[in-house]
């Protein structure tokens, strides 16, 4: 779906095409919207998407990241300030909202913002009446407002950190980004994007290898799309020829972090069956990276589970690692 800035969502995986839809529905709506999902998903993409498939495609866009200022600096940036309205303020200022006007304002980060600035901006959303910094005058404006955050509003509006009536108002229409662990079979087409994207600043046609490829498959991506895009542009610094091999790839995509070790499991009175079945839980049973991952040898593994009757358990169907590993626990607590 391209977007009047010359960027595409990328993807044709059943989730992205649900999303293509969703957004050219609330796209010719004219309705705020609210957009969800994890860092890297996307979420100003499609909030331009959105801008461009509107009636107000013409119009500005302007995006404003609210986790990025103070409370007070973002007063000031979203609504404007006069002349005077405090130290430093030398002339009077325009305002986003006021800069936005016929057009789309994208809040990015909307999760971010202090309890007196969510105040303000819900008079926006009910009114489309904004007021300046230092200023009694209340201005009428003409936007559609896109939010967007990675956070669980929901949650925060239970704990008492996010305005109820603001919430319900945002969420109006939302919208949820997929991550890319969700749209696994898009990630060549991106890798291919990304490809021809860079690949003309080194004057080369490049491609990957099938290795590599699948390396970049298997990976978890916490930082979803856009973790996959700095990888290509990293294989292609350290890519001799014009093939990126597996080599080439990021070290945390070649070697992921490995689980974190519960304590139970380095105390030397207690690093015997809880450690064994916990480390036989985490490797799926391979012996071979359980005594890896607990930094002892296979034999001495084996021994281990031997003394403890995991041998014969472990090929038994009644075997629950995870089960072991908390009543162990709690028997140690207790």
């Amino acid at each position: 779906m391209p977007t009047k800035s010359g960027k595409k969502m990328i993807g044709k995986s059943s989730c992205m095409q649900q999303l293509h839809y969703l957004l050219k529905r609330v796209a010719i709506s004219d309705e705020d919207c609210l957009l969800l999902g994890k860092t890297g998903t996307g979420k100003e993409l499609a909030a331009h998407a959105i801008h461009s498939e509107s009636l107000r495609s013409k119009s500005p866009f302007v995006a404003v990241n609210c986790s990025a200022l103070s409370e007070n600096l973002l007063e000031s940036e979203l609504f404007g300030h006069t002349r005077g309205a405090f130290t430093g303020a030398v002339k009077d200022k325009v305002g986003r909202f006021e800069l936005a006007h016929k057009g789309t304002i994208f809040l990015d980060e909307i999760g971010e913002v202090s309890p007196r600035i969510q105040v303000k901006l819900l008079r926006v959303l009910q009114e489309r009446q904004i007021e300046r910094v230092g200023e009694a005058r209340l201005r009428d404006i003409d936007v559609r407002i896109v939010a967007a955050t990675n956070r669980n509003l929901y949650k925060m509006v239970q704990e008492g950190k996010f305005r109820e009536d603001l919430y319900y108002r945002l969420k109006v229409f939302s919208i949820t980004l997929p991550s890319l662990v969700e749209r696994r079979q898009d990630i060549p087409i991106l890798v291919e994007h990304f490809l021809n994207k860079y690949q003309k600043a080194n004057q080369k046609k490049m491609k990957i290898s099938s290795t590599a490829l699948k390396v970049l498959l298997e990976h978890n991506w916490p930082g979803n799309v856009r973790e996959l895009e700095n990888a290509i542009r990293y294989a292609l610094v350290l890519c001799q020829d014009q093939t990126i091999l597996s080599r080439d790839l990021p070290v945390e995509i070649l070697e992921p972090p490995k689980p974190e070790i519960p304590s139970f499991c380095l105390k030397p009175k207690l690093r015997s069956k809880e450690s064994l079945i916990w480390a036989l839980q985490q490797t799926g049973g391979n012996r071979k990276e359980a005594a890896q991952l607990l930094g002892i040898s296979r034999v001495t593994l084996w021994k281990r589970m031997k003394h403890y009757d995991l041998l014969s358990r472990k090929k038994s169907s009644t075997f629950r690692p995870e089960k072991e590993v908390a009543s162990l626990v709690r028997e140690t607590v207790a």
